[in-house]
């Protein structure tokens, strides 16, 4: 690891000024730092300098008591841990899919350390990325990317481009997406919200571009807008061990039923297969007025995965991407019954 020099600000208005002041130097804000760390130990990130936002506890906590009122939004500070999150009785009740997708990211001891913000921009794990001897577009724009001629099994189908096909990692961000979740940040021009879908680049020909942040702009928290699906959710993912691994393929599903058990809103998001959490429309409107059947579920899942670029070691992702979809889509219709007392 190379030399650094080291903030610990105790509000979001001291963060900013810490980071004005190193300006122009490569300076990082850092949470949980479970992500942060690991590449500055295999000289991936290589920051002179860090601001420890840890102690900045106004960024900690979170209110989910909109779900059971209905309306509004549940908040989510950047600081608060991905443990209290996912171990939260409303959330885990009333949005199953937020809660399980955190459960299935990590370990205990990492779900401790890590923060709702920090794991949102978490780095990929392609080990091409992950290791300075490979050439790798993402780390070191131009050079190349070692993963389309190389060992590609755990690489993205949807998303990529030429230069990049590495898979983003977050199995939380997959759950915010099928939620239509907003991001708001604060930086020195001032406060923004991003939908959570804007806040991640494709790769295209600028790979080592992942974010539409600025490097001087920091995420104060995350607002989920209360919708009827919640409660009808699920995350599925599968995996090569059924824990502390990342997905080969996952999927946030999401429904709002009538008393027919006709779909009246379908929410379906995809990880393990692109290059950023991916929302699939086109498979969600199949399914609208439909009932869900394991048919038409597996109509959604060929739609969702009609556009894959696949290599010949990852073009298993496109059947068990379907499957998982499938999957996905009947435990959230069990759940949405369930709820209705069907």
């Amino acid at each position: 690891m190379r030399p650094f020099t080291y903030d610990s600000p105790r509000s979001v208005d001291e963060a900013l000024q810490m980071m004005g002041r190193v300006r122009g130097k490569h300076a990082r804000f850092l949470a949980g730092g479970t992500t942060l760390v690991d590449l500055m130990k295999l000289d991936v990130e290589t920051p002179t300098h860090l601001i420890d936002i840890t102690g900045v506890r106004e960024l900690a906590s979170y209110d989910v008591s909109a779900a059971r009122s209905g309306a509004g939004e549940l908040v989510f500070g950047a600081l608060a841990h991905m443990s209290d999150v996912a171990d939260d009785p409303v959330v885990r009740a009333e949005y199953p899919a937020l809660s399980e997708s955190l459960w299935k990211a990590a370990s205990q001891q990492l779900r401790n350390m890590a923060t709702i913000g920090g794991n949102l921009l978490q780095r990929t794990r392609c080990a091409y990325f992950r290791a300075p001897e490979y050439p790798c577009n993402k780390r070191e724009p131009g050079s190349g990317c070692s993963a389309i001629e190389g060992i590609s099994r755990g690489h993205a189908i949807l998303g990529v481009s030429e230069q990049c096909i590495a898979v983003y990692p977050s199995d939380l961000a997959i759950s915010l997406a099928a939620f239509d979740a907003v991001v708001d940040t604060i930086g020195p021009n001032g406060t923004r919200e991003i939908p959570l879908l804007d806040l991640h680049r494709l790769p295209g020909s600028t790979p080592h571009l992942e974010t539409t942040l600025a490097e001087d702009e920091l995420i104060t928290r995350v607002r989920v807008p209360v919708t009827r699906a919640g409660k009808a959710s699920t995350y599925q993912k599968i995996r090569d061990r059924e824990s502390y691994a990342f997905a080969l393929t996952s999927a946030a599903v999401a429904l709002d039923l009538d008393a027919a058990g006709r779909v009246l809103d379908a929410r379906i998001a995809l990880g393990g297969v692109a290059t950023v959490p991916w929302r699939a429309r086109e498979a969600e409107r199949s399914l609208i007025g439909e009932t869900v059947t394991e048919a038409s579920a597996r109509r959604a899942g060929e739609i969702a995965f009609a556009g894959a670029k696949t290599t010949a070691q990852n073009a298993f992702k496109v059947p068990l991407g379907i499957a998982t979809v499938i999957d996905s889509l009947l435990i959230a219709r069990g759940r949405a019954d369930v709820g209705a007392g069907r």
